[in-house]
C-alpha cells in the first residue's frame, strides 16, 4: 500500500477531524448531536519495524560469520556446479558450508546491506557476480579490491561460474582470500 491508498478505520478518522464542523444535510432528530469519538491508539514505529525486518533464507550455519551473495534466477542458491566450486573454495580456505552463509538475492530483491548484517551479523562478505551497489552500499570500489567499511570486509568479484573456467580470475580470488582468511 501506498501514501495514495491508506485506508483509516471510521474511528482514526474521526479523531483526525474532531474539532472540524462537518454539515450533513440530515435534518433528521439527532443528526446535530455529537458522538463521543475514542483517540485512536498510538502505533510504536520502532516496533513495527523491528517486527517487519526482512529475513533471509540462507543455505549453511554462519558459524564463522560469512556470507556469500549470489543471484541465480533458475536455483534457490546456487547450480550444483557452482556449489562445488565454491566448496572447493572454501575447503582451501579452511572453511566448509557450516562456516558460511550462501544467500541467493534473486529471491530476496531490494534487500540490502543493512538487513543482512543485521542478520546474519557478518564480518566478511563475498559478492559473486554482484556489485556493491546492488546491495545499497554507500561506496565503490573496484572488483577484486578488500574493502573495510562499518566493521565488515568487502569483496566482489564475477559470478563462480565465469570464474571457475579462467585461471586468470580465480588466481585474482585466490591472493585477495589468502589476506582475508589469512592463510
Amino acid at each position: 500500500m501506498d501514501i495514495n491508498h491508506i485506508q483509516l478505520s471510521p474511528v482514526a478518522l474521526a479523531g483526525l477531524y474532531k474539532n472540524h464542523l462537518v454539515e450533513s444535510g440530515d435534518s433528521s432528530p439527532g443528526a446535530g448531536r455529537s458522538v463521543p469519538v475514542t483517540e485512536p491508539p498510538l502505533i510504536d514505529l520502532s516496533a513495527s519495524a523491528a517486527a517487519t525486518a526482512i529475513t533471509v533464507k540462507a543455505l549453511g550455519n554462519n558459524e564463522k560469520k560469512v556470507l556469500v551473495l549470489v543471484r541465480h534466477t533458475d536455483v534457490v542458491f546456487l547450480p550444483d556446479e557452482e556449489l562445488k566450486f565454491l566448496t572447493g573454495i572454501l575447503a582451501a580456505c579452511k572453511l566448509s558450508i557450516a562456516d558460511v552463509s550462501i544467500v541467493n538475492l534473486h529471491h530476496a530483491p531490494g534487500t540490502g546491506y543493512k538487513d543482512l548484517l543485521t542478520q546474519f551479523h557478518s564480518s566478511r562478505v563475498l559478492l559473486f557476480g554482484l556489485e556493491p551497489g546492488d546491495i545499497n552500499l554507500p561506496l565503490s570500489f573496484p572488483e577484486f579490491q578488500l574493502q573495510a567499511f562499518n566493521g565488515c570486509t568487502y569483496h566482489w568479484c564475477p559470478d563462480l561460474g565465469r570464474m571457475e573456467n579462467d585461471r586468470a580470475l580465480k588466481t585474482r580470488l585466490w591472493n585477495n582470500l589468502k589476506i582475508l582468511f589469512t592463510i
